[in-house]
């Protein structure tokens, strides 16, 4: 029992080595310091700046450095490439979604720093309003 459970934990603390998190310097400790509205989601403005700052610069989702097939630096590399990351207007069956909220699989970004509640709410509202590249 003692190995599983050493062995557990160290397969945690390599998962959060696996991308670098950025140090929070957000609102809420978020990896990020965008603030999205309520409503009218820009993704130029609001949703890949979030990226750049919270997925891209770790090295887990830019275009060099990353080992998942999913690439969040730009809008037709973020939403056409993988199939079921982004729903138009469904959220909750958008694998993005899911995964910044920590519904299913591990929560993203991994480690100490998870975005904060206006950010996911930012990006599920982009996503209602149409996921549009804007």
């Amino acid at each position: 029992m003692r190995r599983l459970a050493a062995a557990a934990f160290v397969l945690a603390a390599l998962a959060g080595l696996a991308c670098k998190g950025s140090a929070p310097t957000g609102p809420g400790g978020s990896p990020s310091t965008i603030v999205f509205p309520v409503n009218g989601v820009s993704y130029s403005a609001q949703v890949q700046p979030l990226f750049n700052q919270a997925c891209n610069a770790s090295g887990c989702h830019d275009n060099g450095t990353t080992t998942t097939t999913l690439v969040l630096t730009s809008y037709g590399l973020a939403v056409l490439t993988v199939p079921g990351v982004v729903v138009t207007g469904k959220p909750d069956a958008s694998t993005l979604v899911l995964r910044i909220q920590g519904s299913v699989g591990a929560r993203m970004p991994p480690g100490a720093y998870p975005l904060n509640q206006n950010q996911i709410n930012g990006i599920r509202t982009w996503i209602v309003e149409g996921a549009k590249d804007n």
